[in-house]
C-alpha cells in the first residue's frame, strides 16, 4: 500500500494547522473530565448510576480501544485535556505563542502569568528515566486495583484528579510534556498500540530537515511551540513517542511535515528503535487482557470477589499471582519460544535482542485481545450510559428523559462471533509479524513464537466465549 499524504489536501491542512478546532475539542474533553471528577466525589456511590464510572470506563473506553487507537493511533493524545493546565502555565498563553516582542514591549505587556512562567527553571527529564518503565509500573498498579477503580466512583475521581495534579506538577518542574511522555499509564499503552494504526506523522524529506539549522519543529517559532513531546520529527521512525500534537505542522517553515495514511502495522517490522521497556509493555497489556477477561467476564465468582477484596490476604495472593503471570510466566515462556526459534542460542546478547524483537509480534495480538474483551464488556454495559446522561450524579434528575431506562445488554448473540473473528484475526496478524521479524536474520524460525500466540488465543477464546 502506498502512503497517502492528507496534508496535501488544502482543507484538511487548514483544519489541522488552525488551533481553534483542536482547542475546542480539548475544552470539551476538559469539561467532561471535570464533570467526571465532580460526579465521582459528590455523586452516588453506586457505580452503574454515576457518570464517572459509566462515562470513563464504559463510553470513553469503548471509544478509545474500539476506534481511536486502532484507527487514529495517538488521536486521543491530540485532544487529551490532562496536560492543558500545565502547558498554559509553561507557555504563558491559552492558545498559541505570543508574537515576538522587543524588550520594552515585553516589559509593558508582562502579566502575572508571564512572570510565573519566566520564574520557572524547567529541568530536562532525568536520562535514566527516559523510557516507559514508569508508565509500565503505573499501568500495572492501576490494573492490580482495577476491580475497585472500575466500580467505585470516588476512587475513579481521585485517580483522575491525581492525573491532573501530576501533569501540572511535572509541567512546573520539567520541560515540555514530561507527564505525557514518561508517566501517563494511558499514554503508555496508546503509544504501544499506535504502531499498528494507519495514520502517522512523518517528514516528507529528511534532507530538508538536515539542512534546516534552526530546527523550529523542535525549538518553536511564532507559529507554534517546540515539540511538547521532545521529539525531533526529522528522526521519527515510529508512532510510539509522537503525541500527534500538530505543533510541528505549524512550525515547519518548509512545509515538510505530513500526516499520512500508511499500511496498517507498518511500525512493527521497523528494526531500529526496538526497546525492552516496550517489549514488556506488550506483555503487560496482553497479560492484563487475559486477567480482565477471567475476572470480569469469567464464571468464577470467587475470583471476582477476591479481586474486589483489596487489602485482604486473598487479594494479596491474587496480586502476587497477577504479577507472576505478567512479569514472570508470560515473558519466561516467550523467552523459551525465542530460544527455540533462534540459531544463536548460546549468545545471550543476540538472544535478548531476538526476545525484544519478537515481542513486537504480540502488539497486534494484545490489541485484538483488548478489542475482544471490550466488545463483550462494552455492549453488556453501554446501556447504563442513557440513565446517567439524564442523572449524572444520581441525585434524581431527569435532564433528557432517560433516567428511568433499564439496563439492557446489546448484541449478546452477535458478540461471540465478533470476538472469534477478532481473536483469530489477531493470531493471523501476530503470526505474519513474527515471520517478518524472523526473516530479518538468517537461521531463525517464527514457529515457536506462533505456537505461543496460538495458545494465548485459545485461552482467550475459552475465557471470553467458551
Amino acid at each position: 500500500m502506498k502512503r497517502s499524504d492528507l496534508t496535501r489536501i488544502p482543507v484538511v491542512k487548514a483544519l489541522l494547522v488552525n488551533r481553534w478546532p483542536q482547542f475546542i475539542l480539548r475544552i470539551v474533553a476538559l469539561a467532561g473530565f471535570v464533570v467526571a471528577i465532580l460526579a465521582g466525589l459528590l455523586g452516588t456511590p453506586v457505580g452503574s448510576r454515576n457518570l464517572s464510572i459509566v462515562f470513563v470506563w464504559i463510553a470513553w473506553w469503548a471509544l478509545l480501544i474500539l476506534a481511536a487507537v486502532p484507527l487514529f493511533g495517538r488521536g486521543w493524545c491530540t485532544v487529551c485535556p490532562i496536560p492543558m493546565a500545565g502547558e498554559w502555565l509553561q507557555n504563558g498563553a491559552l492558545l498559541g505563542p505570543r508574537k515576538r516582542e522587543t524588550g520594552d514591549q515585553r516589559s509593558e505587556t508582562s502579566s502575572n502569568l508571564q512572570s510565573l512562567v519566566s520564574s520557572l527553571r524547567l529541568r530536562p527529564w532525568p536520562k535514566r528515566f527516559r523510557n516507559i518503565w514508569l508508565q509500565n509500573g503505573g499501568f500495572l498498579l492501576l490494573a492490580l486495583f482495577s476491580a475497585v477503580v472500575l466500580t467505585q466512583p470516588m476512587v475513579t475521581a481521585v485517580i483522575l484528579a491525581a492525573f491532573l495534579f501530576l501533569a501540572v506538577g511535572a509541567a512546573l518542574i520539567f520541560e515540555r510534556r514530561a507527564f505525557c511522555r514518561y508517566l501517563c499509564p494511558v499514554g503508555g499503552f496508546i503509544g504501544l498500540y499506535s504502531q499498528v494504526a494507519p495514520l502517522e506523522v512523518r517528514v516528507r524529506d529528511t534532507a530538508v530537515c538536515a539542512a534546516h539549522t534552526d530546527k523550529t519543529c523542535y525549538t518553536g517559532n511564532e507559529n507554534g511551540y517546540g515539540c511538547p513531546w521532545g521529539v525531533f520529527p526529522g528522526g521519527l521512525i515510529k508512532n510510539t513517542y509522537c503525541g500527534a500534537c500538530l505543533e510541528c505542522l505549524r512550525t515547519c517553515p518548509h512545509d515538510n511535515i505530513a500526516i499520512q495514511i500508511r499500511p496498517v502495522g507498518a511500525d512493527l517490522t521497523v528494526a531500529r528503535g526496538r526497546k525492552l521497556d516496550e517489549a514488556f509493555k506488550a506483555f503487560i497489556m496482553l497479560g492484563s487482557a487475559v486477567v480482565y477477561s477471567a475476572v470480569m467476564l469469567g464464571p468464577w465468582g470467587w475470583l471476582k470477589t477476591t479481586a474486589y477484596s483489596v487489602g485482604s490476604l486473598a487479594w494479596l495472593g491474587y496480586a502476587l499471582a497477577f504479577l507472576l503471570l505478567i512479569l514472570g510466566a508470560l515473558p519466561g515462556l516467550f523467552y523459551l519460544a525465542t530460544w527455540a526459534g533462534t540459531a544463536q542460542r548460546g549468545n545471550r546478547r543476540a538472544l535478548r535482542q531476538r526476545f525484544t524483537a519478537n515481542a513486537y509480534a504480540l502488539v497486534p495480538l494484545g490489541l485484538m485481545a483488548w478489542i475482544a474483551f471490550s466488545l463483550s464488556f462494552v455492549f453488556a454495559n453501554i446501556s447504563y450510559l442513557w440513565p446517567v446522561m439524564s442523572d449524572p450524579f444520581g441525585w434524581g434528575w431527569d435532564l433528557f428523559g432517560t433516567a428511568a431506562l433499564n439496563w439492557t445488554p446489546y448484541l449478546s448473540r452477535v458478540v461471540p462471533a465478533l470476538q472469534t473473528l477478532v481473536l483469530v484475526g489477531g493470531l493471523a496478524w501476530a503470526a505474519g509479524t513474527a515471520r517478518k521479524i524472523a526473516a530479518e536474520k538468517r537461521g531463525g524460525t517464527a514457529v515457536p513464537v506462533i505456537i505461543y500466540c496460538f495458545f494465548i488465543t485459545v485461552g482467550l477464546l475459552w475465557l471470553l466465549i467458551g
